[in-house]
């Protein structure tokens, strides 16, 4: 990928010059703290920046969506974060957000309207895949012509939003092989990380989910286990050492396969 540098403004700087973005870049907590998922954000700027897509993040101003409190029952914390961000949002007029979060994309899509945060939210997947069918983004296979690409399923763009195609279509523009696991869709397994359960530990049991579902995913001998979700990614990641299996078989992000393919 280009190491070229990218300017990336915050909406205070781009209202501080009176301009307006046509939408919000949603980063995070993981997108802006992980090392391994600063690299997913950083592939969706630069396809960003490609298409010269007019957009702003929050920066300092973006705390956690609240998703997580939410998830493990503090109602109390999730609306203190919730109407902070919707605050703040609100005050720049927000109308359109794009995210690479799973989690956060739920959230702000389906649970902040209740709380006065109304915005049109889509996921990088869907943009991507915008952005491919209106001809505004050229992508080219590379050198992930011809592999053989499994994706896994985030459950909260999947099953709880019923965004399953725009992942396949914009890894099918790839010209790649796109192989299903024997659970996906709608009955995909859960990598492990949903529901908050990335901050505590594993539930007993006799095999962790995240090397379950690795080993449905390693089964089709892929190249590349795709995801749309940084903690899928990192729990797919784990799975793949789990195996030792780093050599043969890559987890990567959909972002990172099109930043990747053209060369961002």
């Amino acid at each position: 990928m280009s190491n070229s540098q990218i300017h990336v403004p915050t909406m205070a700087e781009m209202i501080a010059k009176g301009e307006v973005p046509e939408i919000l870049f949603w980063v995070g907590c993981s997108g802006s703290f992980d090392d391994r998922a600063k690299k997913i954000t950083k592939a969706i700027i630069r396809i960003l920046d490609q298409v010269k897509l007019k957009f702003a993040i929050l920066g300092m101003e973006e705390s956690c969506s609240g998703d997580p409190a939410k998830r493990a029952g503090n109602e109390f914390l999730f609306q203190m974060q919730a109407m902070q961000n919707i605050t703040v949002m609100n005050g720049y007029s927000i109308k359109k957000i794009v995210t690479g979060c799973p989690h956060c994309y739920n959230t702000l899509k389906n649970e902040y309207p209740a709380l006065g945060g109304n915005y049109e939210v889509i996921h990088h997947t869907e943009l991507v895949q915008q952005l491919i069918n209106e001809g505004k983004l050229k992508v080219n296979g590379g050198t992930f012509k011809g592999k053989k690409i499994v994706f896994h399923d985030p459950c909260y763009l999947g099953r709880a939003n019923d965004v399953y195609e725009a992942p396949r279509n914009v890894i099918q523009s790839l010209d790649a092989e796109l192989h299903e696991m024997k659970r996906s869709r709608a009955k995909g397994l859960c990598c492990g990380a949903g529901g908050a359960q990335m901050f505590k530990e594993a539930e007993p049991g006799k095999k962790e989910v995240h090397v379950e579902r690795t080993e449905e995913a390693l089964a089709e001998n892929p190249d590349i286990i795709a995801v749309a979700c940084p903690f899928c990614n990192t729990m797919m990641t784990d799975g793949v050492k789990h195996f030792n299996k780093e050599s043969k078989t890559r987890v990567l992000d959909v972002a990172e396969l099109i930043a990747q393919a053209n060369d961002l």
